[in-house]
């Protein structure tokens, strides 16, 4: 049977396994080298499937491999939290069970051998893909004793006995590896993607069915319990050949109703994947208000310079008119988005889904773009003889402007002083270059430079 990895013509595909807080994160974050998904001690953490792609180093005998692989962290097999979502859960866990090329079935040394880890064991014994049973968190001397007891589950390939989280015993579980690996894939890295897509919002606006949608299978968890996803689960999918990257944030609400650990990593994590972004989607629900957590979202795109577009979700739930209406609320509502674009959509049905996606590539080209120095300080100038800045009686002369940096747009002013430029007026300036020069949609980075800081930049002569 060939391997589901070869058949996808994409990377070998590694799936870890297991019932609830047996360290399947923590192996995933190992294996990647870096802190992926939330590892915390409740039950339940993860609930969609976290596929990341890793560069893993495999011991042979004609020396280390270097193969790439896509991990699959996946939610706890039994897993029993306040939302009551265990069968979607696990549903999850089979298809990523389903289409893996190897399976690492962890268990947790410490508790030993559970009802929990049987049942795992039952779902993984119809598997036609290689199964190796991995007892974590064997960091004590005498735990080798405790491995043998994991024996009874029936897998020939293991226990391989290790720690995830001091990364001890690693080593023969990925010679394993690459022994069981497919031979021809893997080799070559994932193509990078063109762009990163953040959706943001509060909870219950749509993200997950949104990012199902893009990625044209259920890879998100959709429920009508809000803050169902957890975590910031990046999913790559492809348009015209090119790869593409969304990220599903968990939908947040205000720091003094936060929950438990779990919502304050998810708040962090959501914030975090703002800053990544190449793109920010800031997606709510039309029949709904505008929540404080969507304006404190914009907000904080905004401050880092981020293209927005404010992606209206459920728009077949209201009429045409409305839709007018709506645009009006949002300008009120949002003043320092007056130049997002506006994209009404409904993830459902997939309505507006592909002119979404449109509108996102033109915001990362318009965020790309770099200008000449000759034509920036063209529209600066016209922009200086049109609404001369007031200073009390001081003169401020704008001397030239350059182009320091793209995505975000940034340009360096030269003034006399800047500290006489109010903010109103750097307002109106960056309002001018925004349509002068072709970046109508995207935010704009303005940053003054005056002789006092050209001074102290400027190297000085060594005393004798």
């Amino acid at each position: 049977m060939s391997a589901p990895g070869a058949e996808r013509g994409a990377l070998p595909r590694l799936a870890i396994v297991g019932r609830p807080n047996v360290g399947k994160s923590t192996l995933l974050n190992r294996l990647c080298r870096s802190r992926v998904s939330i590892v915390e001690p409740t039950s339940g953490v993860t609930r969609d499937r976290i596929a990341v792609p890793a560069r893993l180093r495999l011991p042979a005998p004609e020396g280390v491999l270097e193969r790439w692989v896509e991990v699959v962290d996946t939610g706890g097999i039994g897993i029993v939290d306040r939302d009551d979502l265990g069968g979607v859960v696990e549903a999850q866990v089979r298809v990523a069970v389903e289409s893996a090329d190897v399976i690492l079935f962890v268990v947790d040394v410490r508790d030993g051998l559970t009802p929990l880890d049987r049942e795992v064991a039952e779902l993984l014994r119809g598997s036609a893909r290689p199964v190796l049973l991995v007892a974590n968190k064997a960091e004590a001397r005498d735990a080798v004793w405790d491995v043998d007891e994991f024996r009874r589950l029936g897998f020939a390939d293991g226990p391989y006995a290790i720690s995830a989280q001091n990364g001890e015993g690693l080593e023969p579980l990925l010679e394993r590896l690459g022994e069981l690996l497919p031979p021809d894939a893997g080799i070559e890295p994932p193509q990078e993607p063109v762009m990163k897509l953040a959706v943001v919002g509060q909870r219950n606006a749509g993200k997950s069915t949104l990012i199902n949608h893009l990625a044209g299978e259920e890879r998100m968890i959709v429920s009508e319990i809000p803050g169902t996803t957890r975590d910031a689960v990046d999913v790559r999918f492809e348009r015209a050949g090119e790869v593409f990257v969304a990220i599903d944030t968990a939908g947040l609400r205000k720091r003094s109703r936060l929950a438990d650990a779990i919502e304050f990593y998810s708040d962090a994590r959501s914030h975090k994947t703002i800053r990544r972004a190449d793109v920010v989607l800031l997606l709510f629900d039309v029949s709904r208000p505008l929540s404080a957590i969507d304006k404190k979202l914009a907000r904080y795109a905004v401050d880092r310079h981020k293209p927005v577009i404010l992606a209206a979700n459920k728009a077949d739930l209201v009429r045409e008119y409305e839709r007018s209406e709506f645009v009006d609320y949002l300008r009120a509502e949002l003043p320092g988005l007056s130049f997002a674009p506006i994209v009404f959509l409904s993830a459902r049905e997939g309505e507006g889904v592909e002119r979404l996606l449109a509108t996102a590539e033109r915001l990362f080209d318009q965020a790309a773009r770099r200008v000449g120095t000759g034509e920036l300080n063209r529209v600066l100038q016209d922009a200086s003889a049109s609404r001369s800045p007031s200073s009390s009686g001081s003169r401020v002369h704008i001397y030239y402007a350059t182009q320091a940096e793209s995505a975000p747009p940034t340009f360096v002013l030269f003034v006399n002083d800047k500290r006489l430029i109010g903010k109103s007026y750097l307002r109106y300036l960056t309002n001018r270059l925004r349509e002068g020069l072709g970046f109508g949609e995207v935010p704009l980075h303005l940053v003054l430079r005056d002789k006092r800081e050209s001074a102290q930049a400027r190297p000085q002569p060594e005393r004798p």
